[in-house]
């Protein structure tokens, strides 16, 4: 028989190594790449004198910002549990989505500012050609990241890597509208500069915005989408012991996924065989969220 309080704790807070790598290299190259499109677009700058411009700049350099955090982030999200922090250092990835929304909001504020000023003072554009040729160069280095990007948080799921991607995947379509804008102002349309520059500063807000709504969800442990408990509660009663399942919670750290749930078995098993069930539906659980953290509280039941 067994106890009516038996628990069985199952942990998987060790990050595989290969996720763990395609992390590590992700943030290498968001910095990397963050870095020399700021030297490029302060030369676009410094030749064209577009307020269009130096908001990709500034954007650019909320970029480096941000990756810098998220680098140093995910490095610590990384460690594996210790003594203080038994769930593991996962949260550390939304600390570093939420300290991104801050950085995009604030260059957000300072092209708004400067748009409405240019506004009020416009002036023609210089060295044009040169500035739209730096600009499809940012273009198809940012395509580059995205790519990688992408294929990370497929493999990953990483939140920090994800809002990363996405202020990459704004940063391509403002070059674009930035290229735009260069294009119209060159031929005797100065006004377009500033307002694309507003446009521009309302889309980062907006994406700053949906950046910090997803971190701070995550950071006050919201459940798993429902799939999941779906695909827990088959999981757990396909086995033969298992005559039912409740209290299934779940949330994410990083990237590991953390899930407790209570399985219903009968009364009259030996705790050997209850054990035994619960291991293998933990087993069953984990081929599918293989660096899930599980607790599996075993219930006994009279089967009537």
């Amino acid at each position: 028989m067994f106890s009516a309080n038996g628990l069985t704790i199952m942990h998987g807070n060790q990050v595989e190594p290969r996720t763990a790598s395609l992390l590590r290299r992700a943030t290498y190259a968001s910095v990397s790449v963050a870095t020399v499109l700021v030297g490029v677009k302060i030369a676009a700058w410094l030749l064209t004198g577009s307020l269009s411009v130096l908001a990709s700049l500034v954007d650019s350099l909320m970029d480096v910002a941000a990756s810098v955090v998220n680098l140093l982030a995910i490095r610590y999200s990384l460690k594996s549990a210790d003594d203080d922090h038994k769930f593991g250092h996962g949260k550390a990835e939304y600390l570093a989505g939420l300290g991104q929304s801050l950085f995009i909001a604030s260059s957000a504020v300072f092209l708004m500012v400067n748009g409405v000023q240019r506004l009020a003072n416009p002036r023609p554009l210089e060295s044009v050609p040169s500035g739209v040729a730096v600009m499809i160069f940012a273009i198809f280095l940012t395509l580059l990241l995205l790519i990688y990007q992408r294929y990370v948080v497929k493999k990953t799921g990483s939140t920090a890597i994800k809002a990363d991607s996405l202020h990459y995947a704004t940063d391509l379509f403002t070059n674009l509208g930035t290229i735009t804008a260069l294009i119209i102002a060159g031929y005797g349309w100065p006004g377009f500069d500033p307002v694309f520059a507003i446009g521009l500063s309302l889309v980062i807000f907006y994406n700053a915005w949906k950046i910090g709504y997803e971190s701070i969800h995550l950071l006050m442990d919201r459940q798993l989408p429902p799939e999941t408990e779906e695909t827990i509660t088959i999981i757990a009663l396909r086995h033969k012991n298992v005559l039912g399942v409740h209290d299934i919670r779940t949330r994410q750290a990083g990237q590991v996924k953390l899930i407790q749930l209570h399985l219903e078995m009968a009364d009259n098993l030996s705790l050997g065989t209850a054990h035994k069930a619960a291991k293998e539906v933990e087993a069953g659980i984990r081929n599918i969220f293989p660096d899930a953290d599980i607790i599996i509280h075993q219930d006994p039941v009279n089967p009537g």
